[in-house]
């Protein structure tokens, strides 16, 4: 299994760094679905709605940062999130540079970048950081499966 991941995540980086080959058209229904997941997700995380964002979540969810290294406890993200995020910091997508890539009989590889802001410093500037989002459909059941996040 850490093999097969291995390949995965190497062909994630190797979307990454070809930038807009390869992705989906930004009118098609799959590029339309990942944005309004995209959204979706983000709009529970900036007005703390911890359900909505734990229903978007695979079980066997893998959050890679770049920072904080690796959780893969479902739970454990969710309650960090409460901690550390609730109130503090919302999240804005740099809608421009989203790309979205099908993974044929997966799902789709979401590429992009993203800015957050810290709620207790409104004056602060906020750089965009990129993130990388493996998300997998099951039956039209879409859940974030993988997530890199680099600052």
């Amino acid at each position: 299994m850490k093999n097969g991941f291995i390949h995965i995540i190497s062909g994630i980086f190797l979307l990454a760094s070809q930038g807009a080959v390869g992705q989906v058209a930004r009118d098609s229904e799959l590029y339309r679905t990942i944005l309004e997941l995209d959204a979706t997700y983000f709009e529970a995380y900036n007005t703390c709605d911890l359900a909505t964002q734990a229903s978007l979540m695979s079980d066997d969810l893998e959050f890679y940062h770049d920072q904080g290294g690796l959780n893969t406890s479902k739970s454990e993200i969710i309650q960090s999130i409460e901690a550390n995020i609730c109130g503090k910091v919302t999240r804005e997508l740099v809608e421009e540079s989203l790309e979205v890539h099908e993974i044929a009989g997966f799902g789709a590889v979401e590429i992009g970048y993203h800015k957050f802001y810290n709620n207790q410093e409104p004056d602060a500037l906020s750089n965009p950081s990129r993130f990388i989002t493996v998300w997998k459909n099951t039956e039209g059941n879409w859940k974030m499966h993988r997530i890199i996040s680099l600052h």
